[in-house]
C-alpha cells in the first residue's frame, strides 16, 4: 500500500483497499481487540449497505486465488475504466475458456479438474461486466506477440482470436495491437501492466487517484505514487501512437486466425 493511500485513510478520506489490508493496518497501529471489532464491524456495515454483505461476489472463489486477489478484484469492480498493456498473454477479461484452461494447467499442473472449472467460472463472471455495465470501459493495447504465441495450440488460438474480434465490437471495448513493424517502443521496457481509474465518489468530490497493477510470477505490485502513475500514463500515450487502429487491428487478428486454420 502506498504512502498516499495510508495518508488518505489517516485523514479520514475514502480509499480503496481490501479487508485483509484493514487487518494489517490495525495490527500495525497496535489496535486492541475492542477497536479491531469496532472497525471490522463498521466495514461489514458499509459493505452490507452497498448490497454486498459478503464483501464481493468474488469472495466465493478466494480459496483458489493468490494473496493479492481480493485487492485486485476490489479495484476491478470499483473502477469505471481499465487500461491494460500486455506483452505476451491476453488479459483475463478477453480470454476464452480453452485459452484460460491452458494458463491454469501450465501455472499449476497439479490442480484438480474441479478447481480448474471454478477458475474458469470466475473468469466468466468477471467478463460479464463488459456487457452488463455500460458505465465500464476497457482499453486494451497488445503486442503482436500476444496474438502469435500459440497458447493451447492452433485450434485454441484460432477460437481465441475470433473471440477478440467479437468482443472488440462492443462499444465500451477498444482493442489495438502494436505490430512488430513498429519496432522498439516503451512497452518493451515497462512490461505488462493494468491501470484502474475510478469515478467520483460523490457529487462535487474528486475521483480517487488511479492505481497501476503489475504482476509477476511470484507476486504483484499496486502502484499509487504520482510519479509511477505519470510514467505509466505517458507509456500509454506513447503506445497508442504506434498501435494500429481498431479496424486495422481486427484485420490483423483475422489474418493470424486464418493462419491458425480459422
Amino acid at each position: 500500500m502506498s504512502k498516499q493511500t495510508i495518508g488518505r485513510v489517516e485523514d479520514g478520506q475514502p480509499a480503496r483497499f481490501s479487508t485483509a489490508q484493514y487487518r494489517d493496518l490495525l495490527d500495525f497501529y497496535g489496535a486492541d481487540d475492542d477497536v479491531r471489532d469496532e472497525v471490522l464491524g463498521l466495514l461489514k456495515e458499509v459493505k452490507a449497505a452497498k448490497g454486498d454483505p459478503a464483501g464481493g461476489w468474488w469472495r466465493a472463489y478466494a480459496d483458489l486465488a493468490n494473496a493479492h486477489f481480493d485487492h485486485f478484484m476490489n479495484l476491478e469492480q470499483a473502477c469505471d475504466r481499465m487500461t491494460t498493456f500486455q506483452l505476451t498473454l491476453l488479459p483475463g477479461l478477453l480470454q476464452t475458456p480453452s485459452y484460460r484452461r491452458w494458463i491454469e494447467a501450465t501455472t499449476n499442473p497439479a490442480m484438480s479438474a474441479v478447481e480448474v472449472e471454478r477458475r474458469l467460472e470466475l473468469t466468466a463472471r468477471r467478463q460479464r461486466r463488459l456487457t452488463d455495465d455500460p458505465g465500464f470501459s476497457l482499453d486494451v493495447l497488445l503486442s503482436e506477440s500476444a496474438l502469435r504465441h500459440r497458447i493451447g495450440g492452433q485450434t485454441v488460438m484460432a477460437e481465441q482470436l475470433l473471440h477478440l474480434v467479437d468482443v472488440g465490437k462492443l462499444p465500451n471495448v477498444s482493442i489495438r495491437a502494436i505490430p512488430f513493424a513498429a519496432g522498439g517502443h516503451p512497452g518493451l521496457v515497462v512490461q505488462s501492466f493494468t491501470m484502474f481509474e475510478f469515478p467520483p465518489l460523490s457529487a462535487g468530490r474528486l475521483a480517487e487517484p488511479p492505481v497501476v497493477f503489475v504482476e509477476g510470477f511470484t507476486g504483484a505490485l499496486f502502484l499509487e505514487e504520482d510519479t509511477a502513475i505519470g510514467r505509466h500514463r505517458a507509456t500509454v500515450t506513447d503506445l497508442r501512437q504506434v498501435a494500429l487502429t481498431e479496424d486495422r487491428t481486427k484485420r490483423l487478428v483475422r489474418q493470424i486466425a486464418e493462419e491458425y486454420g480459422a
